[in-house]
């Protein structure tokens, strides 16, 4: 969604940027300290930093079929009583705490850690997100739950993973000029699917193109140009705003 612009291959306008790369969970961390003026976050973090975040219409990771998987070790019997989570404010931890209550201990790890850490025993289960979800069959796992499709069934609704938000002391005309910055950035991917090829395996944790694909199927799609009414529901639903532009 960002190749077009970080590679300047859009139109910039006005705008310079610096950019960082981080684990979801250190952005999450980085937003509730305002230390960037645009981020992206877990979409559950939104009521934690509400007053000093607007959310974009543009660039979220919100669908179907697209849920944080639950796992643990093939052929495991016992009930998971501790997991390790992607991080504390993770929508994949929010959804575990709601989905699966009983759940007595949830201990935040890099998430491209999680899937080995369970298969060494280290905890009962865990939750993988990214391309985690698309490659534990490699490994001595099974699936407990799709949390997505538990989300869905519940609610009727797509699940919202990941969102794009502005500072509010950044004013309103730098919130619609970025928007619609990041909207072509995204269209613009959409229309050259293989360009971006080469920046995505910079920061890709899985190289594979088969991987790459899918992931890029399932986490980019028309949300990520504009949420519509059926996507600030869901985003309303899974974080009870109701005023969360």
């Amino acid at each position: 969604m960002f190749d077009a612009i970080v590679n300047r291959r859009i139109d910039l306008g006005d705008f310079d940027f610096e950019v960082s790369y981080l684990d979801i969970e250190q952005l999450n961390a980085a937003a509730l300290e305002r230390k960037y003026d645009i981020s992206k976050c877990s979409t559950a973090l939104l009521p934690a930093i509400n007053r000093r975040y607007r959310l974009l219409d543009s660039g979220s990771a919100l669908g179907r079929g697209n849920g944080p998987l639950l796992v643990r070790r093939k052929g495991e019997t016992t009930p998971l009583k501790h997991i390790a989570v992607p991080g504390e404010h993770t929508t994949a931890n929010a959804l575990v705490m709601r989905l699966f209550p009983n759940i007595e201990q949830r201990t935040p790890r890099l998430f491209s850690e999680i899937a080995s850490c369970v298969e060494r025993g280290e905890y009962d289960g865990g939750v993988l997100i990214h391309e985690g979800r698309f490659v534990y069959q490699r490994s001595n796992l099974e699936l407990v739950s799709d949390l997505g499709i538990e989300w869905e069934q519940r609610t009727g609704l797509p699940l919202p993973l990941g969102s794009i938000v502005i500072a509010r002391d950044m004013g309103e005309d730098v919130k619609k000029a970025f928007e619609a910055l990041l909207r072509r950035s995204v269209e613009y991917a959409f229309a050259n699917p293989n360009i971006s090829r080469d920046y995505i395996k910079q920061h890709a944790q899985e190289l594979d193109d088969k991987v790459i694909d899918s992931h890029i199927a399932l986490f980019v799609n028309n949300f990520s140009l504009s949420l519509g009414e059926e996507g600030y529901r869901a985003v309303s639903r899974l974080t009870g705003l109701r005023d969360i532009l």
